[in-house]
């Protein structure tokens, strides 16, 4: 279709036509070529431009709506009767608009009216609003047409963002005014006010609308009525909602299937569905027919409770109710049965659909698809996902999402962004959703680098973040110890108008407390009542922990007694949280009047409860208080693991072995107990920390000659207790005591955790002798076995012997694992066999072994130390070829290979990689950069990566201070090397031998004598002894200064001392004639 205007001036009359649909208004928006005007002489000079005719073009027809001979104004209905006549709503909005920009044209209410509805037809509430600001604008009367078209619109999926705020705000002004004048408004004019100000829940003012009709005379209906029952639900006000159902019977307005469905899906929002059930029954009781909408709300708001009990009873009824089974029905009854893990049930529903003509969507699918990651059935979920293209349905971001938040969720954020990039290009834009899913992993893990490329790139495709995005990004740099980057993001959300919600600050406080930043989080706290953010039961409970931690019983209390005047009630966790920090802080009497407190408060106490109160008492030494506290507890609730790890090592502690079985013995048989084998691992592994190690044993003795534990879990723990304390054979003792005099059968477990500590120790040869009785008792060595005693053979070099167990492992087998292969790759690099090494890494590649870092790590450092550098770097090349990643330990032995070797930049360039890849460096690693610059003399750039390691969140220890101070000292700045050994000492960090030799030295090279002997004094009153370094450090001092005497008297010292010298301390003594 195309449109000509006609107009005239007192020079000519100009003519357009033919233009294309794309361009049909172009020349009344701008001045026409020459090439196109058509000139006539114009028998009436008039000086003001007039709309002469409109004239539409469609195929093989032309209208002429108006051939009147030019005149100064035209009139609104002839306006409207052309814009009737354009059935194209782009098309007639572009008019609309062009007619605006004329000088003589001028729209009315009428045409601005007839827009408005056209374009409310066609669900353009953008378009509406313009219209709308075009009234504000030319001051065009907007009556109750007007806005009753505008309250329809809002009502539009989208109306609400879409409309300007100051359409219902106006709208309600200007019915204020019509009320005031007398001008009565239509019921279905409050309808549609209440429905626009109900979808931006403002409660009080649909409510104020039911009144104010009231008052005019005007009966409220059932639509007027289901609307306040809805306001009011979806903002959880259930009781006043119950309140207008009941007037409805009151007031002769029965509700009908909509009211009723309105209030189920309310009450179900709520959370009480049984008072759902019981109105759907009182619905059908009262002879209102459910429809399917009703059915549909049953369901799925059942199925989101996973009551698949109920779910199948609502399906009976409204299949009995002659309602046929659609694709929605079926599916929710799909997600209810994946909800309740019964997947293979809800696949074998798929048959049944298509048995009924009903054909699986992609909603459907994408339901299987949750419920079988759900259920960790991964790759069942691939397949179907592989196959939906073939059954006719393609997925889209949602289904990708699936996919990209399990990835994220299971720690696998790798997985996630591949997830993340296919989507992307099957085309599928990624929307907010994708991205939030996407940094979660990446949050988790704080691979910071990523989750900000992937932040840049949604800001770049013009999506905005919302809260969540925000509060990963937040969590992101928090792991990274980058807290004020975290609190950044916060001014640009509430700058960028997403306004920040609470869990966002929140978390904010939790990270500020965990970082020390005390004073931070409390100002954050003040800071939530600028923001417009009512703290909630999470805020008090973060700020109740954090004064636990700190001991500051007072403020907690204060804290408590201001969130109920507040109006936060406390919940179960506020009153735990505040009795572990009465009890840690030994105020076990205040905590149990607390515990009075909760009762009366009707906050139910909880296992955990007691379980703090009995903590408390132990660390008051209330042994018989905490007992009787025990029996108390479980005249109301069963005792868990934890209450017999908290009780039980005092009581053996105390020596009342007799009342510890007891109550093992009564726990071991409870109801819903599964006394297995961690939890008496975990039990003994607390009693012999807190108890003396002989009534542990006693204890454990017992247990097992009672009966009451049946096989060696008792004795795992014991064993490696006295291990870890260098007590490796007493422990092996114990287990010969267990096992041949108590009877306990030991497991594998307990052969392989004493013969690892036997290794450890250095007691090869009873590790030997354990390793034949375990093969002669009839417990076979597994591969962790085998792998231990490999290890001890490749350290010892035993390379002949590592090749014997090596073929006796495959012998009896047992297939060899990644770490076997590594330990014998490791050993042979170790015994000077590198080439051989490679051999047997490429012999193992070219069959199905799957190379782990910890295989090429050796190698690596082998071909490095033996100077073979490209080598080096093929092998770290190749790394990718066989799916393996370079983690933090490959970087750093890269980094310094290079270093060692000189090539400063390349090792640069590596640690570069390293953090663009999504590899955090650690302590290390900035180490090792450290001293590479140094080395070079480069100072700067070493202090720069100094800094950069304490940005990082990691703590320098004394080896990266001590070349920090090192390198300074070398390059004679030493007022930085003291500043740094100053600030060394406040951190805590002991400063070692070669960290005084270092400063004495460097001290005695500049000339700064007094402060090198300061020095040196220090040393001495830490008790640390010098070594020949700190002698030649001292003698070279004196001796370049011409003090002889005192650096003889040094050497002196050194001599009484027992210290020998080197060549270096001849060197730095003055010749004597």
């Amino acid at each position: 279709m195309a449109l000509s205007v006609l107009c005239c001036s007192s020079a000519m009359c100009c003519c357009t036509s033919d233009t294309s649909t794309s361009r049909i208004f172009g020349p009344l928006l701008h001045p026409l070529p020459k090439s196109k005007l058509k000139v006539w002489p114009c028998p009436k000079r008039n000086t003001r431009l007039g709309l002469c005719a409109f004239v539409i073009k469609r195929p093989h027809q032309q209208v002429v709506v108006n051939t009147k001979k030019p005149r100064n104004s035209v009139s609104s209905e002839e306006v409207v009767r052309v814009l009737k006549s354009i059935s194209d709503p782009t098309s007639a909005f572009s008019f609309f608009k062009s007619i605006a920009d004329l000088p003589t044209v001028l729209h009315t209410t009428e045409t601005c009216n007839y827009m408005l509805q056209l374009l409310g037809v066609h669900r353009r509430v953008g378009d509406m609003a313009f219209v709308f600001d075009l009234m504000q604008r030319h001051i065009i009367n907007r009556n109750l047409d007007t806005y009753l078209t505008i309250f329809k619109g809002l009502n539009i999926r989208g109306g609400i963002r879409a409309a300007p705020y100051a359409l219902p705000r106006e709208a309600l002004q200007v019915y204020q005014t019509m009320v005031s004048q007398g001008i009565r408004p239509s019921l279905k004019t409050y309808s549609a006010l209440m429905v626009a100000l109900g979808k931006r829940r403002d409660v009080q003012a649909v409510m104020g609308l039911l009144k104010e009709m009231e008052t005019l005379g005007l009966r409220p209906n059932v639509y007027t009525f289901t609307i306040c029952i809805r306001v009011l639900g979806r903002a959880g006000k259930i009781d006043e909602a119950y309140q207008i159902f009941k007037r409805m019977d009151n007031e002769g307005c029965g509700p009908d299937v909509i009211t009723y469905t309105v209030l189920i899906d309310a009450l179900c929002n709520a959370g009480k569905l049984d008072n759902a059930k019981k109105l759907f029954a009182n619905m059908k009781a009262r002879g209102h027919k459910p429809d399917q909408v009703t059915y549909i709300t049953l369901l799925d708001k059942f199925s989101d409770c996973k009551d698949l009990d109920t779910v199948r009873e609502f399906w009976s009824e409204m299949k009995a109710d002659g309602y046929a089974p659609d694709v929605v029905t079926f599916t929710i009854l799909v997600d209810s049965l994946c909800k309740a893990g019964n997947v293979d049930e809800a696949f074998s529903m798929l048959d049944i659909m298509r048995k009924e003509g009903v054909s699986p969507n992609l909603h459907t699918y994408n339901t299987l698809i949750c419920g079988l990651l759900r259920l960790c059935r991964l790759d069942e979920a691939l397949q179907l996902f592989n196959s939906m293209d073939s059954l006719g349905v393609t997925p889209t971001a949602y289904t990708y999402i699936l996919f990209i938040d399990y990835y994220g969720k299971s720690g696998k954020s790798r997985k996630a962004i591949e997830a993340y990039e296919r989507m992307k290009t099957r085309g599928i834009v990624p929307n907010i959703v994708a991205c939030n899913a996407s940094l979660y992993g990446l949050a988790e893990e704080g691979r910071l680098h990523e989750a900000k490329h992937i932040y840049d790139e949604l800001i770049y495709s013009g999506l905005s973040p919302d809260s969540v995005t925000y509060n990963m990004m937040m969590k992101c740099y928090s792991r990274v110890g980058q807290i004020d980057e975290a609190i950044k993001l916060l001014s640009e959300m509430e700058r960028n108008g997403c306004e920040a919600d609470v869990i966002i600050v929140n978390s904010l406080i939790d990270m500020l407390y965990k970082a020390g930043r005390v004073d931070e989080a409390w100002q954050m706290f003040y800071r939530m009542k600028e923001m417009k953010l009512t703290p909630t039961v999470v805020t008090y409970n973060t700020l109740l922990a954090a004064l636990g931690k700190e001991g500051q019983v007072g403020k907690a209390i204060a804290m408590f007694e201001n969130m109920t005047e507040q109006g936060c009630p406390p919940n179960a966790i506020t009153f735990n949280t505040l009795l572990n920090c009465l009890c840690k802080n030994d105020e076990v009497n205040l905590a149990l009047k607390m515990l009075c407190k909760m009762t009366v408060m009707n906050c139910c106490p909880d296992v955990l409860t007691y379980n703090t109160i009995i903590h408390g008492l132990i660390r008051e030494n209330r042994i018989d208080y905490a007992f009787w506290f025990f029996h108390q507890m479980k005249k109301l609730l069963l005792p868990d693991h934890i209450t017999l790890y908290t009780l039980l090592p005092s009581v053996v502690k105390d020596g009342r072995i007799e009342d510890a079985l007891k109550v093992s013995g009564e726990f071991a048989y409870q109801v819903g107990v599964r006394a297995d084998k961690p939890f008496w691992e975990e039990l003994i592994g607390t009693v012999i920390i807190q108890a003396e190690e002989d009534r542990a044993v006693l204890f454990a003795e017992r247990l097992i000659s009672e009966r009451i534990c049946l096989d060696d879990s008792v004795l795992i723990p014991l064993l490696r207790f006295l291990c870890t304390r260098g007590k490796t054979l007493d422990a092996q003792n114990l287990f010969t005591k267990f096992t041949r005099t108590l009877g306990v059968q030991p497991t594998l477990e307990a052969y392989n955790c004493l013969i690892e500590w036997l290794l450890k120790d250095l007691f090869t040869e009873q590790a030997w002798d354990l390793f034949k009785e375990m093969k002669i008792a009839g417990c076979a060595p597994d591969v962790f076995t085998y792998n231990l005693l490999l290890d001890a053979h490749g350290k010892s070099g035993n390379m002949t012997e590592l090749f014997e167990l090596y073929d006796e492992m495959i012998c009896r087998g047992h297939k060899p694992n990644t770490i076997t292969h590594n330990i014998v790759i490791s050993s042979l690099v170790k015994s000077d066999s590198l080439d051989r090494a490679i051999n047997l890494y490429y012999d193992l590649v070219s069959g199905d072994f799957s190379p782990s870092p910890c295989t090429y790590g050796p190698l690596i450092d082998g071909l490095f130390k033996s100077g073979r550098l490209e080598e080096a770097m093929h092998f770290f090349e190749e790394m990718a070829e066989y799916g393996c990643k370079p983690n933090c330990a490959i970087f750093n032995i890269l980094i310094n290979g290079f270093s060692k070797a000189g090539d400063v930049e390349t090792a640069c360039e590596l640690f570069k990689r390293m953090i663009k890849e999504g590899i955090r460096p650690d302590l290390k690693s900035f180490t090792i950069l450290v001293d590479c610059y140094c080395q070079a003399g480069r100072v700067d750039d070493a202090l720069h990566y100094f800094e950069e390691l304490r940005q990082s969140g990691l703590d320098p220890d004394s080896v990266s201070y001590n070349l920090m101070i090192n390198g300074l000292g070398r390059s004679r700045r030493m007022e930085e090397a003291l500043v740094l050994y100053d600030e060394m000492r406040k951190r805590r960090i002991t400063p070692d031998i070669f960290t005084y030799n270092s400063l004495i030295l460097n001290l005695g090279l500049v000339g700064m004598v007094e402060e090198a002997g300061r020095i040196y004094k220090e040393l001495q009153l830490t008790g640390l002894e010098p070594d020949v370094f700190t002698y030649n450090a001292l003698i070279r001092l004196y001796s370049t200064s011409g003090n002889t005497d005192d650096a003889y008297a040094v050497y002196k010292n050194m001599m009484v001392g027992g210290c020998s010298p080197n060549v270096g301390t001849y060197a730095q003594l003055p010749n004597q004639t």
